[in-house]
């Protein structure tokens, strides 16, 4: 069992992070801990794992939590062994065999006689087989070092399992066999993930917000319909109170012109009476003064529902604060505007693809552009793009505007700010206003205009990079994806699939997330073989 009570985080600079935050973690359960970016998800994970110290309140775990953390690089000058924290006993145990059977060995390897064969069986499940246990973690790819932690479950048997991301990096089969653990394990788990298809094999969902941490029972696809239904519910909240605004704004409006035909009318009336100067001027401050004083009774119930109003807008969901308006690209569904004819491209006199290709794209067509690391996808955008020609067959290649969106979202010039990157792709010559709001529509404040673009996280470039498609004078006919929604969290994952779903065009998306391919109906498949 896992609790933590009233937990609190300051940074250095003394912001809250969270605060109070207290949960159980039943044994053998399994739970999603999500949020949007920025509000702590890893940072708990860290306080849990005693990576880092909570600056109020306390937590206890029944077992010692074994973390695989997001990998960034961080562990590169770490072997194999001591990022699996095995060295020791592997040297320990070496010793011993070579006859140095000292105390201080045997302590260290603390019976532990299985130790290797362990590490060696965790690494061929993971499809790790060939690898140096003293190499150093510089010389791996992404998804071996991510293979490399998970590998560690096996080895070190844990009863409570941390995971940061684990997915990423991943390919469809290592997903798998991650997805294949995740359902058999007895472990604990607290899991972080944006992949959804992971977030769907756990009971349990933790969303972390400002607001502190909310539960609900049940998997992701649950908590999605669940979320649906406070939003309507929101929704229903806003449109009733905006009703009552508009009626308080008419009423104040009704009171106000009666109440100055009444006025006008006695002011007449006393003027004919041949009423004294100085009672006329008594009436009318009197007058002046009972119009004054409805005023501000209505003025304090528009206020009032005005200020209830902000507060309930302020809890919708970012998505639906956003507005896309992406125009329909130029070219008309179902024009050829892409051919390949028994064609290859090679390197080093060495074919790239076993067969050669042959495939057509339509315009408005939606496809996934399938295959292993190496399998030549990166290549075939460029033959797609018009920046290599293959070295045999032949392609038929249409006029047409293409925008391909990298995983570094590298048509974002970092040495811009956020405003100058919008005014990059302003085509159309829209004022100074219509790009600011433009930007404002993509959650971007006034204050976020002038911040350097090196500066966005993922999600802001994507955000980003969306607003500059809107600002375009004319949607691409085709846009081409490279694992977009990697490095992005939950909310900004479903603002790039709403925002896809608008787009009329062509898309050729490469992904492993299978959940956000479902999302945006893809209709064909090319898989290459190399």
């Amino acid at each position: 069992m896992l609790i933590l009570q009233n937990i609190s985080y300051l940074h250095v600079n003394r912001d809250l992070l969270f605060d109070k935050i207290t949960f159980t973690a039943n044994k053998e359960e399994k739970i999603a801990l999500i949020g949007n970016n920025g509000v702590g998800k890893s940072t708990l994970l860290k306080i849990i794992a005693g990576e880092l110290q909570a600056s109020e309140g306390w937590l206890k775990a029944d077992a010692k939590p074994y973390y695989v953390p997001q990998i960034f690089g961080q562990f590169n000058h770490l072997t194999i062994a001591e990022a699996l924290q095995i060295d020791t006993k592997l040297n320990a145990l070496k010793e011993i065999l070579d006859g140095n059977v000292t105390a201080e060995n045997l302590n260290t390897l603390n019976d532990d006689w299985t130790i290797e064969e362990r590490c060696n069986e965790a690494l061929q499940y993971w499809q790790l087989e060939n690898l140096d246990l003293n190499q150093k973690l510089e010389t791996l790819s992404g998804g071996q070092k991510t293979k490399i932690f998970l590998a560690g479950i096996s080895i070190h048997q844990p009863e409570l399992i941390l995971l940061d991301e684990p997915s990423n990096h991943l390919d469809l089969a290592a997903k798998k066999l991650l997805y294949e653990f995740i359902q058999n394990t007895s472990s604990t788990l607290l899991i972080v993930s944006h992949d959804r298809k992971l977030l769907n094999l756990l009971n349990t969902v933790y969303e972390l917000s400002k607001h502190g941490i909310t539960v609900y029972g049940g998997n992701y696809d649950f908590y999605a319909e669940q979320k649906q239904i406070e939003s309507n519910a929101l929704q229903h909240d806003i449109q009733s109170k905006e009703k009552a605004l508009r009626k308080a704004k008419e009423k104040e409006r009704e009171t106000l012109e009666r109440q100055n035909k009444l006025d006008s009318r006695g002011e007449k009336k006393q003027k004919k009476a041949g009423v004294s100067r100085i009672m006329m001027n008594t009436l009318r401050n009197n007058a002046e003064n009972s119009t004054s004083k409805a005023k501000n009774v209505h003025a304090e119930k528009i206020g009032g529902i005005s200020q209830e109003l902000q507060n309930l807008r302020s809890g919708l969901p970012e998505i639906d604060k956003m507005k896309f308006g992406f125009d329909n690209a130029s070219i008309h569904k179902g024009k050829i505007l892409f051919t390949a004819k028994d064609s290859n491209f090679g390197y080093n006199d060495q074919w790239l693809w076993k067969e050669n290709l042959n495939f057509q794209i339509l315009s408005g067509e939606r496809i996934v552009l399938k295959g292993s690391n190496g399998s030549g996808k990166t290549t075939l955008i460029k033959i797609i793009t018009g920046k290599l020609i293959p070295k045999q067959g032949t392609i038929y290649k249409a006029e047409s505007k293409i925008v391909y969106i990298d995983q570094d979202y590298s048509l974002i010039d970092n040495q811009l700010t956020v405003y100058e990157q919008a005014q990059k792709f302003n085509a159309s010559a829209l004022l100074e206003h219509d790009i600011r709001m433009r930007l404002n529509r993509f959650l971007f404040s006034q204050n976020d205009l002038d911040k350097s673009c090196s500066a966005l996280s993922g999600g802001e470039k994507m955000r980003l990079m969306l607003c500059c498609l809107t600002i375009n004078n004319q949607a691409p006919d085709m846009i081409i994806l490279d694992e977009p929604t990697n490095n992005l969290d939950i909310q900004n994952i479903e603002i790039l699939t709403a925002a896809i779903n608008e787009y009329q065009g062509t898309l050729i998306v490469v992904s492993h997330d299978e959940y956000f391919l479902e999302q945006i109906d893809i209709q064909n498949t090319i898989e290459l073989s190399s």
